[in-house]
Parts: C-alpha cells; structure tokens; sequence
C-alpha cells in the first residue's frame, strides 16, 4: 500500500507539473498576440529561453534556498520513492519560472535579450525562492512570529502572492527603468495605440492560462489524499466571476475579456482551499474590475508602458488575493476558518515590498551596467528582426 501510495502521489504531482508548464506555452501566445507583429517572435523565444534557464538555475540554487535540499547526490538515493522529491521540484520550479515570464509582459517590445536572462537567473535563483522559502519552508522563524501576533499563519495556498504578486511588483520597478516604448506617449499629450496583432492567439493564450491552472491549484495540495475538489470548483467560479466582470467594465473589449479570467484566478489561488464557491466569485469579480480599472489607469494617465498590464493583473490581483483569503476564508464568510486578517495583510506586505525592493536592485543594476533597452533603432525594427534575424510572417520566399 505504502509503494501505492508513493506512486499514486508522484503520477499525482507530475500531472500538476506538466499542466503548469503548459501554462508557460499560455504565457507566450499571451504576450505574442498583446504586442505588435514585429515582436511575435521574439516573445516566443523569450518565454521557452527564460523557462531553460529557469530551470538550470532553480535546480543548481533556487530550490535549495527554498526548502534547504539539493539534489547532488546519487541517482539512487534521487529515485527513492519513486523519485517524488524530484517530481516535486519539477512542480515547484514551474511556480519560479512564471516569474521571469509573467515581467516578459511588462517589459516587451524594447528590453534586451542577455540582461534579461541574468535578471531571470537572479531572480529565479535568489529573490524569489527567498520569499517562496519564508512562507512555504516555515524560513527564519516569519510564521511562527505572524503567528503569535495575529493567531494564525500567513495563508497561501497556490501563490496568489508567493507567485504573482511578487512577479507582479518586480516586473513594476523593470517596466519604469525601461520606460515607455518610442513614441506611445507623445510630448504633447497625444497616446498612441498600440492594438493587439492578433486577438485569436491572444485569446488562445489566455485558454492555456486558465486549463493549466486547474493543475497550478488543485495539485499544490502535493499529495493525492490531500486533494480538495473545493478548490477546483473555487478556482472555476472565480474565474467565471473575473471574465464576466471584466467584460462588463471593459466594454466588451476581447482583450480584457481574456484578462479577465486570469485576474480571477490569481486572486483565488491564495484562498482557494478555504472559500466557500459564492465568496470565490465574488473574489474573481473584484479582480476582475480591479484589472480593467488599474490597467486602463496606468496606460492612460500615469503613462506607465506595461504592455500586458502584468502589474496590474498579477501584482495587484494578487495582492487583493492574499488579503482576499483573509476575509472569504473566514467562518463568518461562509470559508473554512483559521486565518486571519491581519496576518493576509502582514504576509502580503511583505510580499509586495520584498518583490518591488529586489525588482528596482535587479534592474537598477542592469541599466547601470549593461543597460537594458534596445536602441531606438532596434526598436523601431522591431526585436524580431534585431535579435533574431527573422519576423514571425517573412513577407518574401527566397528566390533561387
């Protein structure tokens, strides 16, 4: 039975891991189908570049700060139990890779390749498993001391802030030190557009994204007795409750109808395991409005160039999430109980300021060095051409 066990709860964690790496090919036709046609390529090879080195670097460094295990060992002693220890890092490093690809949204169209996978390294190595390993690893002491303050832990069940608002707030500081791509804002006063190049792969990104995360939620429960049908229905409500939100304050405009179930989702994955279905929805309802409000602000009156919107749609769905499961978790809201509040507030403060202090560092650091935008030429060009040497659809066949 224990051998059955063992077997059922790596098939049961490798399922999960493979759904979130299909999240990653979500990310990329998201981002492809947000910017203009001579950056498709490029957004392409920036998700599949920035998951490999992700994953070299979450396996030599990351994990190991996370949860203190390495895997320099023998292969024998890394089979044991079905070789679960293993399945579980290939699960938990599709979490760390959505970091570098969720800032991909933010800074496309004018960021450097190479400088953007050292940021990918660092942040995948160091920033983020530091605070993955603080909440999820019971690191320095954080959660025995929120705790004894509040009376309960800081609740996260599948990353609403350990994942996306963090990737959120880094992605911010990285978007301002960019700066706003050649001439999206004119001096005098004047915006120009820069409509999606193709809403059906948009949209199909988008479909990726929310099949995936059935596997990014349900299966952060890591073993097959700990798994909760509650959080799938949770994550499904929310994610109706998002779309249907933000088609109504987006006018019926499809981009944010496909953002829509994403803000849902981000919000619900810290609470997912403790709501009752009805506060769910309402949970992916606020997000939702939250997305289409805050993107359409920083677009248009602070002028803040973050193409796909990712601070708004995972840093602040995200943090609305964590302090979302404070409130619906509650018994009084129909949850499960045994959070609080105030510990939501203090965890995902932390979050937020850990994400956007290591953001600004990162980046900062980059400008100062190797800088870290495309000339203007490159630009107008496009980064398909510019670093890649080819576009997404070459107009001409060779002739021979």
């Amino acid at each position: 039975m224990e051998a059955l066990k063992q077997g059922a709860d790596t098939l049961f964690i490798l399922l999960g891991a493979v759904m979130v790496l299909a999240m990653h090919a979500g990310f990329a036709f998201l981002e492809l189908g947000t910017v203009r046609r001579k950056n498709q390529v490029n957004a392409l090879v920036k998700i599949l570049v920035d998951f490999s080195v992700s994953t070299i670097v979450y396996f030599a460094v990351g994990y190991g700060v996370a949860y203190g295990a390495h895997f320099f060992v023998g292969a024998e002693q890394l089979a044991a139990k079905n070789g679960y220890e293993l399945v579980k890092f290939f699960f938990l490093l599709t979490f760390a890779a959505a970091i570098p690809a969720i800032i991909s949204g933010g800074i496309a169209e004018r960021a450097k390749f190479w400088p953007q996978l050292i940021a990918t390294a660092v942040i995948v190595g160091l920033i983020y498993p530091f605070f993955e390993g603080v909440v999820w690893s019971q690191h320095f002491g954080v959660q025995a001391w929120i705790k004894a303050v509040t009376g309960a832990e800081f609740h996260d069940f599948a990353g609403s802030v350990v994942v996306h608002a963090v990737g959120g707030w880094i992605a911010l500081p990285a978007v301002l030190l960019l700066g706003a791509r050649a001439n999206r804002y004119r001096k005098d006063g004047g915006m120009s557009a820069h409509p999606p190049s193709s809403i059906p792969f948009l949209a199909l990104g988008a479909w990726v994204l929310t099949v995936g995360w059935f596997g990014f939620n349900v299966m952060s429960a890591q073993t097959l007795d700990k798994i909760s049908g509650l959080v799938a229905v949770n994550s499904l409500m929310a994610m109706a409750g998002g779309t249907l939100a933000a088609l109504a304050l987006g006018k019926n405009d499809p981009g944010f109808v496909h953002n829509g179930p994403l803000a849902g989702l981000v919000a619900v994955c810290a609470g997912s395991d403790l709501m009752h279905p009805l506060g769910a929805l309402v949970v992916g309802a606020v997000a939702g409005a939250i997305f289409v409000v805050m993107f359409t602000l920083t677009q248009n009156k602070w002028k803040i160039d973050d193409v796909l919107g990712v601070w708004p749609l995972h840093g602040l769905c995200g943090t609305w999430g964590g302090l979302a499961a404070g409130i619906f978790g509650a018994k009084a809201m129909g949850g499960l109980g045994g959070v609080t509040l105030a510990a939501q507030l203090i965890g995902t403060l932390m979050g937020v300021a850990w994400a956007a202090g290591g953001g600004l560092l990162v980046y900062g650091l980059l400008k100062m060095t190797m800088g870290i935008r495309l000339s203007q030429e490159e630009e107008y060009d496009g980064a398909d051409l510019s670093i890649h040497k080819i576009s997404a659809t070459p107009e001409r066949e060779a002739n021979w």
